[in-house]
């Protein structure tokens, strides 16, 4: 299935990507192009980076 149907980047593309060191969604873009077209599969790229890295926490310390 594509992640990314403007430059015809598959899922599998992006995971691995993200395997090998992409940790956003402009990394997963500079290695596939994924993302760099109109934007509507970042939601899709988010999804993922989650799925391979896991959700990541921010937080903040006051």
């Amino acid at each position: 299935m594509y992640a990314c149907i403007c430059h015809a980047v598959s899922e599998t593309d992006v995971e691995l990507a993200v395997a090998g060191g992409a940790d956003s969604i402009e990394a997963i873009g500079e290695a596939t192009c994924a993302g760099t077209g109109c934007g509507s599969c970042h939601v899709v790229l988010e999804g993922l980076l989650d799925r391979v890295c896991g959700p990541v926490f921010v937080l903040e310390t006051g």
